[in-house]
């Protein structure tokens, strides 16, 4: 090993700007391009509106106005505003803010007052400006660095203080905002905050009655068993039913934080729903039975809470400060307390929740068999060898013992066919990206129970290889990638996978870990330059860009694309199309897609096959010859059957 130097020359001081943009990844998480909800370009925004929040909860303003225009964000509050005079140190001097002061700021989400400093570091133009009483002053910086103090200045406008910033495009590459994401955000802090109203480029996001609205909105077109439980306390609020879906499903929130990652809190939910229901009905009752197919949403507020990172996405808070009554325990005295009464209250609920745990524990027994069954068939099939290219990560190392930073780093890749396979295996990065071969296509699960997965090989696994059998909390590989060809099959298979995950491991989908791999369709190139398209409308302007005539190939598999490429294609520019559910309305998707033929599918599918075969004759459209559009209808009719 060469050895290195260690002097005074190696100590480094940074100022706070410096830090930042250093090591960015400390403030905001990962950076992205924001294709993904946690992406460092969506936590700027929060980062922002959390202020807003926290002037809310404390009484002020009751608007939160947020603007997105070509990569540009503002958020306006209608608050106090930050004292004109400390403007400047605000957001750009560690350590200086209002929220070390806890009489000003009781229960925030942020204590630390970073969030701002890290937004205005990594812009390349931010913009604050505070409104009190009449008067106003304004401050204008560049990637952290002070370009504009301006002097107070009289205004009519309202008290409150305006946000504008455009992130460093050096920081985030190719970064684009995708509405439904920050729609989600703003959905969560409107159910979050009863009676605040915040507005999206002029959408509405306002919420009357919290979590109910919450559960309301997320299972609109899911069928629960029994009415929401509503239960609301001094700083705790929980929503919670049954529905007929796999897993659990839960939204944790701490002083109006989304804790994706749950904690504390969300494990005291979790123990109290069990014990509760055990002592109602006198019966211990499996833990997995009472939790199997929750709905359900827990909110509470507390002073100076821990979180395990800057992006506070997991409490780790253990005592409730200052009353020093740990989070558990006021989680379960609030639940015990408040459910066991609405169940005695509400005999026909209670009678539909023990029907709800009786069919979760005989599904339960009855797989119980098969299951060892599945279990010792994966093992024989010696999965991390013929079907599994694992990464380093995991080589002799179970996913307990991967750092979670690394864990969050693993993707596996979904193929078909061993073309497709090989020619990921050999362009990946043996570091963190795997590689699943599925044989064939996929069994089609729709309707199905969970029964069918232990007894197909190929799902069996599968779960296995991603290791959720038992829940997503062994969930091996951070990002999960569909990667089919672009052609029929390949759109068949990528449908079918969907449907696997949607029907029995939904929360795959919920938590942002499934994604579609886009690939080139069209290379375009002469004997200087290459260009890898996406689309038509690239391919064209590839073929206008080299001038001549250009060879062009159309990629209708993987397997074409040699590695050399495909190295391109899923390393640092990979371009990832996350599944997203839309109100988590699972069941009603679903049915229509991979249900038995309905008229309005069939009517779907031979309208948009004659707008094909007319683009075909007129030949605007390369993405499939006629053959395969006639083959896609016949797949998408037969799907089902």
């Amino acid at each position: 090993m060469a050895k290195s130097n260690y002097t005074e020359d190696n100590i480094r001081s940074l100022d706070w700007r410096e830090h930042i943009r250093l090591r960015p990844g400390m403030y905001i998480g990962k950076l992205g391009d924001g294709s993904t909800p946690d992406d460092g370009i969506y936590i700027l925004v929060k980062e922002i509106i959390d202020n807003c929040i926290d002037e809310y909860v404390m009484g002020f303003g009751k608007t939160i106005e947020v603007e997105i225009k070509d990569g540009t964000v503002s958020v306006r509050d209608y608050g106090r505003g930050i004292p004109l005079g400390k403007v400047v140190d605000v957001v750009s001097k560690i350590n200086t803010g209002g929220k070390y002061d806890s009489k000003a700021f009781k229960k925030s989400v942020g204590l630390n007052g970073v969030g701002m400093k890290a937004a205005n570091a990594l812009s390349d133009h931010f913009l604050v400006q505070a409104v009190r009483e009449g008067k106003s002053k304004v401050a204008e910086f560049e990637k952290g660095i002070l370009t504009a103090d301006k002097r107070v200045a009289k205004t009519k406008e309202e008290n409150g203080t305006l946000v504008q910033f455009t992130p460093d495009s050096s920081v985030f590459k190719k970064y684009k905002f995708r509405t439904e994401f920050l729609e989600n955000q703003l959905w969560n802090y409107a159910f979050l905050n009863a009676g605040l109203r915040l507005k999206l480029n002029g959408k509405s996001f306002y919420s009357k009655n919290g979590l109910l609205d919450l559960l309301e909105k997320k299972n609109g077109g899911e069928t629960l068993r029994y009415p929401i439980v509503h239960m609301l306390g001094n700083d705790i609020e929980v929503a919670l039913s049954h529905g007929q879906q796999y897993g659990e499903q839960y939204y944790s929130f701490v002083n109006g934080q989304h804790t994706t990652q749950g904690g504390t809190h969300l494990n005291a939910f979790r123990e109290a729903v069990v014990a509760t229901v055990r002592g109602f009905y006198d019966k211990k009752f499996d833990a997995k039975d009472i939790r199997a197919s929750i709905v359900a949403a827990i909110s509470v507020r507390v002073e100076e809470p821990v979180f395990e990172s800057q992006t506070k996405t997991k409490l780790g808070s253990i005592n409730i400060a200052p009353k020093g009554q740990t989070v558990r325990s006021f989680v379960m005295d609030f639940v015990s307390k408040h459910l066991d009464n609405y169940l005695h209250k509400n005999p026909k609920v209670a009678e539909e929740l023990l029907k709800r745990i009786q069919q979760s524990e005989r599904e339960r027994k009855e797989i119980a068999g098969i299951k060892t069954l599945a279990n010792q068939r994966a093992k024989k099939a010696n999965l991390h060898n013929r079907k599994l290219r694992d990464c380093r990560l995991h080589f002799n190392d179970g996913p307990k013992k991967t750092k979670e930073e690394d864990r969050t780093a693993t993707t596996i890749f979904i193929t078909e066919g061993d073309s497709a396979s090989g020619s990921i295996t050999k362009a990946r990065n043996v570091q963190t990206q795997a590689v699943f071969s599925l044989k064939g296509k996929p069994l089609n699960c729709f309707g199905t129970s969970k029964k069918v997965v232990y007894e197909n090989e190929e799902l069996n696994l599968l779960q296995h290889a991603l290791n959720i059998e038992d829940g997503m909390e062994g969930l091996r590989f951070n990002n999960v990638v569909i990667a089919t060809d672009a052609d029929v099959d390949g759109m068949h298979i990528r449908l079918l996978l969907l449907t696997f995950f949607l029907q029995f491991f939904p929360d795959l989908v919920r938590n942002g870990h499934l994604y579609i791999l886009e690939t080139p369709l069209f290379r375009v190139r002469d004997k200087k330059k290459t260009f890898y398209c996406y689309s038509e409308k690239e391919k064209q302007a590839a073929i206008k860009a080299l001038r001549g005539k250009p060879e062009i190939t159309r990629f209708k598999g993987l397997g074409e694309i040699s590695p050399n490429e495909f190295s391109d294609f899923i390393g640092s520019d990979m371009r990832l199309d996350p599944v997203l559910l839309n109100d988590d309305k699972i069941e009603e998707v679903l049915s229509y897609y991979m249900g038995k033929n309905t008229q309005e599918r069939q009517e779907f599918i031979i309208d948009n096959l004659k707008i094909e075969l007319d683009a075909i004759t007129e030949g605007q459209e390369e993405m499939f010859d006629e053959s395969d559009s006639v083959e896609s209808a016949k797949e998408a009719l037969e799907t089902a059957e």
